[in-house]
């Protein structure tokens, strides 16, 4: 069997299209998004992560704000530029790039991002609204990747659903919004037993355990959907996710690759949680004026 390979890239590129229109539509009405982007040190990754993310709004006409910080910035400097932005009328949401330099406690930092402009959906008030239903935003990765599944027609309800890594970036969210589409979840980690024998079980696997190549094909079902989520480097500067792609291709349905998978539609649903903030800060606008 060869694998179907799930385009990330061509779905995020079709969901740009259609957030660029809306963001022309919202700038009639004298609504701007704009996203403000923190970053602190010098991390290479999160360099690139913060330029590509630029590079996404300019293509839909969201205007960003970059706030590069020292590497020595101290948590009470970082916490009074978010008290600043979240005043601000041109700032609709805000993203902090994480790792933070250890000195900086990530808790406190995002829990200083008002709720209303959480780009990421990390903040506890809106993983609160996610755990209970009703969410105001999505987490960016969990939400792209059911975005991936739906627009491969790939049913989720019913299905058995394991999810490698429980992090509160992924993991965690990502079975709460299986579970709103009617999966039966499991969640695995470090401590799991019988890691493969669990994971034979999935009709729908998702890995972000953050370990190259984890699971090889021997512990996927035949014919299951397998998320890779996990992006490592290894020596000679080689990419591989989490799963051992040219065994897990050999055995899977549909599967996505580590480049052009789920990284491009993160990207795009943070540009969706954006406008959304645009509209629910213009909203609160309009109230407070009336």
């Amino acid at each position: 069997m060869s694998a179907k390979i799930l385009n990330g890239s061509e779905l995020a590129k079709s969901i740009k299209e259609n957030i660029k229109k809306e963001v022309e539509e919202l700038k009639k009405q004298g609504i701007f998004p704009g996203l403000a982007v923190i970053i602190v040190g010098n991390d290479p990754a999160s360099r690139l992560y913060v330029d590509f993310k630029k590079k996404d709004c300019a293509e839909v006409g969201i205007e960003s704000f970059e706030f590069a910080l020292d590497e020595k910035t101290t948590e009470e400097e970082l916490i009074k530029l978010i008290q600043q932005l979240n005043i601000d009328s041109k700032i609709s949401a805000i993203l902090v790039q994480l790792p933070l330099p250890a000195h900086l406690n990530e808790e406190r930092v995002i829990n200083a991002i008002n709720p209303d402009k959480d780009a990421d959906c990390f903040h506890p008030f809106n993983v609160g609204r996610l755990m209970t239903g009703n969410p105001l935003f999505l987490p960016c990765t969990p939400a792209g990747i059911i975005e991936l599944l739906e627009a491969n027609e790939i049913e989720i309800a019913g299905k058995e659903c394991v999810v490698v890594g429980r992090s509160n970036i992924v993991g965690k969210p990502l079975a709460i919004l299986l579970l709103s589409k009617n999966g039966t979840v499991t969640v695995c980690h470090s401590k799991t037993k019988n890691l493969d024998e669990v994971c034979r079980r999935a009709d729908i696997l998702v890995v972000a355990a953050g370990k190259p190549e984890l699971i090889k094909g021997n512990a996927i079902k035949p014919g299951a959907v397998v998320i890779d989520v996990g992006v490592n480097r290894l020596e000679g500067k080689k990419l591989v996710g989490d799963v051992e792609f040219s065994t897990a291709s050999e055995v899977a349905s549909a599967i996505t690759r580590v480049t052009g998978g789920v990284g491009p539609m993160t990207r795009a649903m943070l540009l969706k949680n954006t406008v959304k903030a645009a509209e629910i800060l213009d909203i609160k606008n309009k109230k407070a004026y009336n």
